[in-house]
């Protein structure tokens, strides 16, 4: 049977979800635990891929297994688990629903603190600098013009497509941090981070906002903005079909 886990997960200590050889993952520490409880070798398949100090406020991911969950899944996960890896539920769902390529859409947020503030330093890119939220947006509009989004993307990615279907993007203004909510069907490396330096030069006045569409179209990494930090980027949301859902554990 298959079973989907939702869970979140703080990503400072991590080099993103997906395991590697070298380095410590997310996707490691869970297989690790689900193995260890479930008694036999447990691989899981992620939602996505997050990248190195990257957060999760909600990820999902599916493993097989046969046979019966034990009793208390969620409450043993979560006590054998670091405290920054956190398991909301697991449900069953049918054999052929897929963690990543059931998905509709993944929305994203990332939040700039616009004052030094000791409690939020690893958790929001701190900018202490006038930005133009206005303008931010007006050029969140052009954005949602495209779905050809290569200039943001990492140089020598093995993707056989640079479209993405943007389905939103704006900034909102929260106390005294910026947030930037982009959601999509898909998203390609790096591309979150790098369209949130892009609009950060436009509202600091560095670049012009018409100018956003000649490097859109330029499908050039080079003629884009940098990539903002990663400890201020959160996965947020991943919207399945609701008929998915079966059993809660």
């Amino acid at each position: 049977m298959r079973f989907f886990i939702e869970l979140s997960y703080n990503g400072k200590a991590y080099h993103g979800w997906q395991n590697q050889p070298d380095a410590i993952t997310v996707q490691e520490v869970l297989e690790n635990a689900l193995s260890t409880l479930l008694k036999q070798d447990i691989s899981i398949v992620g939602a996505g891929r997050t990248d190195t100090g990257v957060h999760a406020s909600q990820m999902f991911a599916h493993f097989d297994f046969d046979g019966k969950l034990p009793e208390n899944l969620v409450f043993k996960l979560n006590s054998f688990l670091p405290k920054d890896i956190a398991i909301t539920f697991i449900f069953e769902v049918e054999d052929d629903v897929h963690a990543r390529f059931s998905a509709v859409s993944r929305t994203y947020n990332y939040r700039i603190s616009t004052h030094k503030n000791v409690f939020n330093y690893d958790f929001a890119f701190t900018l202490q600098k006038r930005l133009d939220v206005n303008l931010m947006n007006k050029a969140c509009g052009i954005l949602l013009q495209y779905n050809d989004f290569q200039c943001f993307s990492k140089v020598n990615t093995d993707v056989k497509t640079y479209h993405c279907k943007l389905m939103k993007a704006d900034w909102s203004v929260e106390n005294d941090e910026l947030i930037f909510t982009i959601k999509a069907d898909r998203f390609l490396r790096n591309m979150v981070r790098a369209i949130v330096g892009t609009l950060v030069n436009i509202g600091l006045g560095k670049m012009e906002l018409e100018h956003l569409h000649n490097i859109i179209e330029s499908k050039n990494r080079s003629e884009a903005g940098f990539s903002v930090p990663a400890h201020g980027l959160y996965l947020v949301n991943v919207d399945y079909p609701n008929q998915i859902k079966k059993v809660k554990y």
